[in-house]
């Protein structure tokens, strides 16, 4: 392939990159924004007829990685000490923002922390961010963001006033695949610590992959509206109440009718004394 036409490609994949096809084709994210060419042009090369008529071998790698991520463990072990050295709600947004331990910021746009009042009773923790998350930056923004809106305004709250709501990861996984669990290991030590800093009365946890992550238990059928408790790395206990995520509801509105059961039940034990 001729250098000509490898740049070709290149620009092809980038142009589709910012179209929005971002489907990854392996187990694990590629990086597209993080990585770059090795088909740059070399100083001093020879650009004659006789020079770009030599055939030039195919290159089946386009771009290359920076630097090499670390393995599980080193990310889980720095992500529990940046964690507990945050003192405050704002220096664990830096902190997520700046944090390089989880392979799949390599292939999003943005980091997506959290949406809200830090300070609010109610902590909304989601799965992860999709695509209209990961363009905003914020979460809960695409269609299933809007349910949860109407479904908050139901019992009187929004994220603008009394309620913070959040993610168990903070980076898109490619094609809103579900996290895997060493993802939402790695996160979980920022999970834990923004609980013990904003100190909510309760915790809905929206989906399966939270009631995974931080309970262990897996089946949200079985497991919604039953109310559950938590206990963080730092030994906090906090209440929390697995229900349907939104976008379940989008699919299947039949069971919006057990969603207002739960609600009730969540809005219950935030009014009470």
């Amino acid at each position: 392939m001729e250098l000509a036409d490898t740049q070709a490609v290149e620009a092809l994949l980038r142009w589709y990159a910012e179209m929005g096809v971002e489907e990854a084709v392996t187990s694990e994210p590629m990086g597209l924004y993080a990585w770059k060419s090795t088909a740059e042009p070399q100083a001093n090369a020879d650009t004659s007829p006789r020079a770009r008529a030599k055939p030039t071998p195919a290159k089946t790698q386009i771009f290359r990685s920076e630097s090499t991520p670390p393995s599980a463990d080193e990310a889980i072990a720095s992500a529990t000490k940046i964690a507990a050295a945050c003192t405050s709600f704002e220096e664990l947004r830096a902190a997520v923002h700046t944090f390089e331990g989880c392979p799949l910021k390599a292939g999003a746009r943005n980091t997506v922390f959290a949406d809200g009042v830090a300070s609010a009773k109610l902590l909304v923790i989601g799965e992860a961010p999709g695509r209209d998350e990961d363009q905003i930056g914020k979460p809960f923004v695409g269609r299933a963001g809007q349910l949860l809106d109407r479904m908050l305004a139901a019992i009187d709250r929004s994220r603008d006033q009394d309620t913070l709501i959040t993610n168990v990861v903070y980076w898109r996984p490619p094609g809103n695949r579900t996290p895997t669990q060493i993802e939402t290991a790695i996160c979980q030590p920022f999970v834990d610590r923004l609980i013990e800093l904003t100190d909510p009365k309760v915790i809905m946890l929206a989906g399966g992959a939270p009631l995974n992550a931080l309970l262990g238990i897996s089946g949200i059928m079985r497991a919604r509206g039953i109310w559950r408790e938590i206990e963080t790395q730092g030994g906090k206990r906090y209440p929390v109440l697995p229900m349907f995520h939104p976008a379940f509801l989008l699919r299947q509105p039949t069971n919006k009718r057990l969603a207002w059961n739960d609600l009730l039940t969540l809005n219950a034990r935030l009014t009470e004394d």
